[in-house]
């Protein structure tokens, strides 16, 4: 489990946002082998994806997917309007300490796609990757596309993911440069120790206790992958009768691993039959 919560600058008009997740995250990279610098990639593209999603004002799902011809060649992370998340990272090769970002990311594209499922309809977006990385791709990209000035601080570990947002509001009244200045220069001083083990009410007194804040309720985070085995029944069916039962002769059953969910499923001679045998059920 995990827990998003948006707090405001009163008077200044400066909004955050902070999460922290331990149980989720911790499901997410179980069995994985990430490395720490896959890792924080990753994490930063869920910390942005929750972000992103929390604002959402209709049922659906965000993703953003990070395809490149680097080591790394895909980042993918799916957030619902509710905060459920999965994601998972692909690699064509072994990462050492000192490969860069270009070497791990390559000529990268970011695609994010919001899915709103009452109209059953997807918007897509092209986010232009910034050299010195995802934190600062996604700040140009507020600051460009949405006229939003806006700063990232993201830390993961084996155990947690935590991060924080601060972020100029639409359509502010306040032009006065030195608040956000005041609140940024601040908010530069968290360590990465206090993000990943503080709540979020002792790290905004230990930045800002001199600002009046507001915090909202938080929303709780949760992973969530289920086993869609109707839609790898789908992928056997499509396969053809043939070539399944030449499989299961060859290996005795025939097995697909859910790379986002990290799981294998199995079919047996009996579940072949029972494909084969009603060809609707997909």
């Amino acid at each position: 489990m995990g827990i998003h919560t948006r707090f405001l600058f009163k008077h200044i008009d400066i909004c955050g946002q902070h999460l922290s997740i331990s149980d989720t995250w911790q499901a997410m990279i179980k069995d994985r082998g990430y490395s720490e610098q896959v890792r924080q990639l990753f994490g930063e593209l869920s910390a942005l994806a929750i972000m992103l999603a929390s604002g959402m004002k209709h049922k659906g799902k965000l993703t953003l997917q990070l395809q490149s011809d680097g080591v790394v060649s895909l980042l993918l992370v799916e957030v619902t309007h509710n905060l459920k998340i999965r994601g998972m990272v692909r690699s064509n090769g072994d990462i050492s300490a000192d490969n860069d970002l270009d070497k791990i990311l390559g000529k990268g594209k970011i695609v994010a796609t919001l899915y709103n499922a009452q109209t059953d309809t997807s918007f897509q977006s092209l986010v232009p990757r910034n050299d010195k990385g995802l934190l600062q791709t996604f700040e140009d990209y507020f600051a460009q596309s949405e006229q939003l000035d806006s700063r990232l601080w993201v830390r993961s570990s084996q155990d947690n993911l935590s991060a924080m947002l601060i972020q100029k509001m639409p359509a502010s009244t306040s032009n006065n440069p030195e608040d956000w200045h005041r609140i940024s220069t601040l908010a530069d001083t968290v360590t990465d120790k206090e993000l990943c083990e503080l709540d979020i009410k002792l790290i905004l007194h230990r930045l800002f206790h001199e600002e009046v804040l507001e915090v909202f309720t938080g929303k709780v985070i949760h992973y969530e992958c289920q086993q869609d085995r109707k839609r790898f029944e789908k992928v056997i069916l499509n396969l053809g009768e043939e070539e399944a039962r030449k499989l299961l002769k060859e290996r005795g059953e025939i097995a697909i691993h859910n790379e986002i969910c990290n799981e294998h499923l199995f079919f047996d001679e009996k579940d072949v039959d029972k494909i084969f045998s009603n060809r609707d059920l997909c």
